[in-house]
């Protein structure tokens, strides 16, 4: 291997890392309740639009 290759070499795992940190620090989290996503609301009975729960 020569100097110019080991050169491109360094160059392109630079870069790489580079973007892999920016793609770990741009990336949003996901908020899990949000909007009444992980509840099941009741649709139709008595308690229609309660969240339901699984105590019984």
């Amino acid at each position: 291997m020569n100097k110019f290759e080991f050169k491109n070499l360094v160059k392109n795992l630079k870069n790489t890392l580079r973007q892999k940190s920016f793609f770990k620090e741009l990336r949003k989290e996901v908020e899990t309740g949000a909007n009444g996503t992980q509840d099941y609301v009741v649709k139709k009975g008595i308690n229609k639009d309660t969240i339901a729960t699984t105590r019984q």
